[in-house]
């Protein structure tokens, strides 16, 4: 009686594992989908990178020169209502300038002849209405470096929150589509994975010799945003 007790356990025993092993090797059922989440909207700012610089015989006759000259661009942003924390000194850079002829170790080795300073500058302008203004007085003032202007928006956090529902609506839309075409029925999500590649805000190129207000058009911005969605598959029986 007992070993037909210990014979039935073992039976019981093998067919669990087994059923383990045929489950755990069992092939899993999912679909992978990405899915995109897309805003384009009007810029409420813009953003532009200035500076002045000078060259002199001194070193510092030339920061001196750009001081003088970056000081009065600063009291003309100022005077059109630009903020001291919309306003970032980005670089200010010293160095020699070598004559052309001659190399070193020559006899006709190069000297230097002067020194080029420059000041680099961020600043934001929250009114776009006023932005051919502004850079019209900075260039009057004495601007002579332009490195780029691009547009965009205050508060990236709401548009990333709306794109990120667009993308997983997306996802899904995607899912069920190819799910129905493949006959099967779609399960629940097993996984989403945030993929933020961000997007907008172009640079713009202008020439610093203008000195006419300057007719610009801000145009929209198009932000984008994606995730991957696994999805788990449910199969219909076989009847």
């Amino acid at each position: 009686m007992k070993t037909k007790t210990v014979l039935v356990t073992a039976l019981a025993i093998a067919l669990t594992f087994g059923a383990t092993l045929r489950a755990d090797t069992s092939p899993e059922r999912q679909l992978i989908v990405s899915g995109a989440g897309q805003i384009e909207i009007a810029p409420d700012l813009a953003v532009i990178t200035l500076g002045v610089s000078k060259e002199a015989k001194e070193a510092g006759e030339a920061m001196a020169l750009v001081s003088e000259d970056m000081s009065a661009v600063v009291q003309e942003l100022r005077a059109v209502g630009i903020a001291a924390e919309d306003l970032q000194t980005q670089r200010i850079s010293l160095h020699p300038v070598w004559s052309d002829g001659g190399s070193y170790g020559s006899s006709g080795q190069r000297r230097i002849t002067g020194f080029a300073a420059s000041n680099t500058l961020n600043l934001r302008v929250r009114d776009l209405d006023q932005l051919g203004e502004v850079l019209d007085r900075v260039l009057r003032a004495g601007a002579n470096q332009f490195q780029g202007l691009r547009f965009d928006v205050e508060d990236h956090a709401v548009l990333q929150d709306q794109m990120r529902v667009r993308a997983v609506a997306n996802a899904r839309h995607k899912a069920e589509l190819l799910a129905e075409a493949a006959g099967v029925t779609l399960g629940p999500v097993r996984r989403i994975t945030d993929q933020d590649h961000g997007g907008g805000a172009p640079m713009m190129a202008l020439e610093m010799s203008r000195s006419d207000a300057m007719p610009i058009e801000a145009g929209a911005l198009s932000f984008s945003h994606t995730v991957q969605v696994i999805f788990d598959l449910v199969v219909p029986e076989a009847e």
